[in-house]
């Protein structure tokens, strides 16, 4: 938002909180954004959501960033494996296509038809080994057949970088993560783009538009969801 929509002088470095009128600098917002000002009240973070017109995903993402849970930075040395229930579950749904994501968007899994939908250039076999697992932001920002899987590939980038940012201010101390910004900051000017607005969103379900190489256009609706005993989504 513009000083001028806050109601302050043009110019002006500095953020209106509306709610409580106080008024915070941008170091100090900085700090709150890089995981550094752990001491920040409830009642202050709520003021600059409201200043700032955050949505639910843009408020949850900044008390994560303000508030790190000390939990998660332990859990950053565990490599990421998929647990035998969701395994099974995967098989369980031969006539859907199916994914088991890790939180950086590995694929750690997938079953014959999410292979044959989102990367039938690759071998299937490829999730089973982290040296040639697969990763969704690096196929949609550098792997040429999956940008013409997307007849909307601006809309999904858009929404996965968003969505990455989401699952970093839940991570922050998470280095593969970190260096997966870094190399596609480095690799793609769009992802750097992207991911330089700070845009934040929790993709949990919605429509995907395709135009697969064998069948055609496609409208699929997904959904998202966290499995309870793994380290692995399931979309």
């Amino acid at each position: 938002m513009t000083p001028e929509a806050a109601g302050c002088r043009p110019g002006a470095r500095r953020v209106a909180a509306r709610g409580g009128g106080a008024h915070r600098r941008v170091d100090y917002n900085t700090r709150l954004e890089q995981g550094q000002s752990s001491n920040a009240s409830d009642a202050i973070i709520e003021s600059l959501a409201r200043a700032l017109d955050l949505d639910d995903d843009e408020r949850v993402h900044l008390y994560e960033l303000a508030h790190p849970v000390p939990a998660r930075r332990k859990r950053m040395t565990r490599a990421e494996v998929v647990v035998p229930g969701a395994l099974a579950l995967l098989a369980s749904m031969p006539s859907v296509p199916a994914l088991l994501l890790g939180r950086r968007n590995d694929v750690l899994a997938w079953n014959r038809l999410g292979h044959a939908l989102v990367a039938g250039h690759l071998a299937f076999t490829d999730p089973d080994d982290p040296a040639t697992r697969p990763n969704q932001m690096r196929l949609l920002f550098l792997d040429p057949h999956t940008r013409e899987l997307h007849r909307d590939w601006a809309d999904e980038a858009a929404s996965a970088v968003a969505s990455l940012r989401y699952v970093a201010g839940q991570y922050p101390d998470d280095r593969a993560l970190a260096e997966l910004v870094g190399e596609l900051s480095m690799n793609s000017r769009e992802f750097a783009r992207l991911w330089a607005k700070h845009d934040v969103l929790l993709c949990s379900s919605g429509t995907k538009r395709l135009n697969h190489p064998h069948v055609g256009d496609l409208d699929l609706h997904y959904r998202c969801c966290t499995y309870p005993t793994a380290t692995a989504s399931g979309c």
